[in-house]
């Protein structure tokens, strides 16, 4: 996959230092000509050779660049040169979810209804596009200046019209199939809903272990409890419970997630849980 020539680092007033990650760094940007904010993910190509994850990158950018849906982080183009590749993508003002999650402890269930509900829609879209997340946990979650949910990173994103085998990452969301290294398709992002689900009410993943073997052990038995604090509803419960299933085939659609009496309860229709008159305080400020 060729890139388009055009691009380079001189198109865009590079801003302040937004995150990193194990190849590079995030940099809120703006685009010169429209004056469009942007954020530039920008990887050091030494290291991608290091760590062979250029076939991730590719399989990333022909993947997210195909997607257009309002919970999809957007990719708009990529460049490179002779140190860096560089994705030009839609801005996320209000950060990664799992940072509003630790400061919160745990949310709402008005909150994590409709964060679940937006996170359903994405995915069915991306399953009717022939695509699979793979790797969705609170990290991967963005809101926008709205606190609508976005998508993002699809390094360990993969076709689903064919079976997969590779063991992606973190154990915590892991899927018993791809844990005991059998043939996996879409249902193991129908199984991380509910493992968010329980994280965003509870704080913390249901098999979390001291041990990485225990918490691969406690998975693969889906040794699921529910604690008594904080009070959460038999809704809730049931949606969790229906969607960590051991067999894949008998875990709830995305679509009857979306359906649930849990969602149609407490999710708000507008996919955001900011009042209104809060959006003023986030503003793109470069500097």
């Amino acid at each position: 996959m060729a890139a388009p020539q055009e691009w380079s680092m001189s198109d865009f007033e590079i801003g302040k230092y937004i995150g990193e990650g194990k190849f590079g760094k995030v940099y809120l940007a703006r685009e010169k000509q429209s004056g469009y904010v942007v954020a530039l993910k920008v990887m050091y190509k030494a290291k991608l050779e290091k760590y062979r994850f250029h076939a991730h990158l590719r399989r990333e950018i022909e993947i997210q660049h195909g997607l257009d849906h309002p919970n999809v982080l957007r990719l708009f183009a990529w460049f490179h040169d002779e140190e860096r590749v560089v994705l030009v993508l839609e801005y996320a003002a209000r950060s990664e979810l799992y940072k509003v999650l630790r400061a919160a402890g745990h949310f709402t269930e008005r909150t994590a209804a409709t964060y679940v509900a937006s996170l359903a829609g994405a995915l069915a879209y991306c399953h009717k596009k022939q695509v699979i997340h793979r790797d969705i946990k609170p990290e991967n979650l963005l809101l926008d200046i709205e606190g609508r949910l976005k998508i993002a990173d699809f390094g360990w994103a993969a076709r689903s019209n064919a079976k997969r085998h590779t063991l992606c990452r973190p154990p915590f969301y892991l899927a018993p199939e791809m844990i005991e290294k059998k043939a996996h398709d879409h249902a193991v992002d129908n199984w991380t809903l509910g493992i968010l689900c329980y994280e965003f009410l509870y704080s913390s993943p249901p098999f979390e272990a001291d041990e990485q073997d225990d918490t691969l052990r406690r998975i693969v038995r889906v040794d699921l409890t529910f604690p008594s604090s904080p009070c959460v509803s038999s809704e809730a419960k049931d949606l969790i419970t229906k969607n960590c299933e051991f067999e894949s085939s008998k875990r709830l659609s995305l679509e009857d997630i979306m359906k649930h009496p849990w969602i149609k309860k407490n999710a708000e229709p507008s996919g955001s849980c900011i009042k209104q008159k809060g959006l003023g305080r986030v503003k793109p400020v470069l500097i």
